[in-house]
């Protein structure tokens, strides 16, 4: 009952922010999307007799081709665009927020995808709301989210190499065997994330912000973090991660 208790409570941290939060993609004010009403009206792309602004939110198209289909001001919020030819595409006007997209989604030239806030390697989206976000297994590589909001979000499984996370608010994320090689966590707040079996090569936390409750049991390359990571307060290294069910000091003895 108390573990049950303990899961509850996150939950209810979690819940709370998110409930208070829209998501963005840039400073200035957006319409409110949600990263999780994934039904789309339309799931197949507009065939050349279509007219007027296509609408395919959260529409899965993973490994298409789509030759030279006109996307002009379509609304392709929240699609999955991995694996994707949109090389012949025209894309004046289209809305990619939190599109995904991989680095095998081929892009007209001279279209800046990585501005579009479409998330994907080499994305940038400083400063953006994907608090409780769904990022498990993505390909982030490269990707600036400096000062993002991403408490709670779950990014088990997912690659963070060289990707810069400066003063991005990780508190109660899921890094799970995430690959964060040389991801860059400068002022990061890591409170409760749960860093288990992730890959820290040449990563530098001695300039991260908080980690309690910051679980690192299996980390790997965790021995050239170890040293600098227990020389940090008691109130961090003793506080106790519910989740995990155990200290940062304990995770860290492993």
């Amino acid at each position: 009952m108390e573990a049950h208790g303990d899961k509850q409570s996150i939950g209810n941290i979690i819940q709370e922010k998110s409930k208070t939060t829209d998501v963005m993609t840039s400073a200035s004010t957006i319409a409110t999307l949600s990263f999780y009403n994934t039904t789309p009206e339309q799931q197949e792309p507009p065939t050349k007799r279509h007219t007027g602004p296509f609408d395919a939110r959260g529409a899965d198209w993973r490994n298409l081709q789509l030759g030279e289909t006109d996307l002009s001001k379509a609304r392709l919020c929240r699609v999955d665009l991995r694996g994707v030819d949109l090389h012949g595409c025209r894309l004046e006007g289209t809305d990619l927020r939190l599109a995904r997209y991989d680095s095998y989604t081929i892009w007209p030239n001279d279209f800046d995808f990585r501005s579009s806030g479409a998330i994907g390697p080499q994305a940038r989206l400083n400063g953006s709301f994907l608090n409780s976000a769904d990022l498990s297994g993505m390909d982030l590589e490269g990707a600036s989210l400096m000062g993002a909001y991403l408490s709670g979000a779950d990014l088990s499984g997912a690659c963070l190499r060289g990707a810069r996370l400066a003063g991005a608010d990780l508190r109660y994320a899921l890094l799970r065997g995430a690959l964060c090689e040389e991801t860059r966590f400068l002022n990061c707040q890591l409170d409760y994330v749960d860093f288990r079996c992730a890959d820290l090569n040449n990563v530098d936390l001695s300039s991260a912000g908080c980690v309690s409750g910051a679980d690192f049991s299996g980390a790997i390359y965790l021995d050239a973090l170890r040293e600098s990571l227990l020389g940090r307060s008691f109130q961090e290294l003793d506080c106790w991660n519910p989740l995990t069910r155990r200290t940062t000091r304990e995770s860290l003895h492993g």
